[in-house]
């Protein structure tokens, strides 16, 4: 390794930790920012290269923001408390019932929206849900966290990262439930009962009933009717093979729009409210990871990865599966999955990865990242939604949990992978 090399590896590490660690209380936007921008002041990576890197990740950026414009908007109709209201009713009094019911909810938020949306859409109504519960919405807010990425691969849309890794070679829909429907019920599952296990002290026998809640508004109603269309826009949009991004930034800006109509005169503080309470420095902190690993690529990673995992396909495909699975999954919470994702297909693609290499390196990509806080762009997305609500959680105490719910869910959604196969180009 050379020394420009072992400058890239460097600030790539040192912007990662930073983001972890977040020393003087800066937000994460700020060390991705500075990393990408000290590759290329340090002549490590061309700004034409920087630049392109930025480009890749444009879909994402629209795709983000259409989902936090449809949750600002959904948070200021108050759709998220009438939610909440309903879903106390419903536990009727047990605090283990209230989070199954999350837990199920989170599953569904993320199989038909994404887990970019359980984390930006779903975790404002689990905490007003806690809250009029009389219990710590801290339990029940780590279920969004967590089955944002266990249910993330149900479908091709309920991840950012699966079309990123696969691209335009993304396999036909029924194929593709065939081959992801089984891990997919692992991990679930698997991650249900671990949680359950790591909360166990923390979740109440016993929470608050309440009355019948309010009736819901008419921009209120507008939005749950823009999120159900959104819903089915996106499942659409991914059987046609098509970007996310644009189709989900404009129903976000059409259920904005009419929202402020259904609201009368008091329309114009909804449009502007909404705009302003989107979380933009997301956007650099994504396009800060994309330059970073643009600058990881340029070393020859990947390249040498390509010829390692050729090997290995050679003498034992099956160990390679394992292998490609877990240092995914382990990666991912190095430099985030949305850019391991680039990273593993620019691998897979040099190595002509057969298909149940490809599973198992999505698998991690989606799974994995439940180890840290900042193993997933949903989990950065949820640090930011509940910091906003007044909690926070440092990346120990995330790490703890993570390290009690992950392992077990990675290895059995891997096990029932590669338990599955010979599956499709295998």
């Amino acid at each position: 390794m050379n020394l420009d090399h072992l400058a890239i590896w460097s600030i790539a590490a040192l912007a990662t930790g930073c983001i972890i660690v977040r020393p003087f209380h800066w937000r994460e936007a700020t060390f991705a920012a500075l990393g990408a921008g000290l590759l290329v002041a340090a002549g490590l990576l061309d700004w034409r290269e920087a630049l392109h890197a930025i480009q890749r990740g444009t879909d994402v950026y629209l795709f983000l923001v259409g989902m936090m414009l449809l949750a600002e908007v959904a948070r200021l109709a108050k759709l998220f408390d009438w939610l909440a209201s309903h879903a106390v009713r419903s536990a009727n009094g047990s605090g283990w019932r209230l989070f199954s019911l999350v837990y199920g909810v989170g599953t569904l938020v993320t199989v038909f929206l994404s887990n970019d949306a359980t984390a930006v859409v779903l975790t404002p109504a689990v905490a007003a849900a806690a809250r009029a519960a009389g219990a710590s919405p801290l339990p029940y807010l780590f279920i969004c966290a967590f089955i944002a990425n266990a249910a993330s691969f149900v479908l091709p849309i309920s991840n950012p990262a699966n079309l990123v890794l696969f691209g335009d070679q993304m396999p036909p829909l029924g194929i593709w439930l065939r081959t992801f429907g089984l891990p997919s019920i692992a991990a679930i599952l698997a991650t249900y009962i671990a949680l359950r296990f790591a909360m166990r002290s923390q979740v109440p026998d016993k929470i608050t009933m309440i009355s019948t809640p309010d009736p819901l508004s008419r921009e209120g109603k507008v939005a749950g009717w823009g999120i159900a269309a959104t819903a089915i826009a996106l499942v659409a949009t991914s059987a046609a093979n098509l970007d996310l991004g644009l189709p989900t930034l404009g129903c976000g800006l059409l259920v904005l729009l009419v929202a402020a109509l259904a609201k009368g005169r008091h329309g114009l503080p909804l449009l502007s409210d909404s705009l302003r309470g989107i979380a933009w420095d997301v956007l650099p902190l994504v396009a800060g990871l994309f330059v970073l690993v643009a600058g990881l690529e340029k070393t020859g990673i990947t390249r040498s990865l390509a010829a390692l995992m050729q090997a290995h396909a050679q003498s034992n495909p099956m160990r390679l599966a394992w292998l490609a699975g877990l240092v995914t999954g382990l990666g991912s919470n190095l430099i985030n999955n949305l850019p391991m994702g680039l990273f593993a297909a620019a691998t897979a693609a040099n190595a002509q990865a057969s298909s149940v290499t490809k599973g198992a390196l999505l698998i991690g990509v989606d799974l994995g990242p439940n180890l840290s806080v900042t193993g997933s762009l949903a989990t950065l997305l949820w640090l930011i939604a509940i910091r906003r609500d007044g909690t926070n959680v440092s990346g120990w105490d995330f790490l703890k949990i993570g390290l009690m719910v992950t392992p077990p869910a990675l290895l059995l959604a891997l096990l029932a992978l590669l338990g599955y196969f010979p599956g499709p180009g295998s």
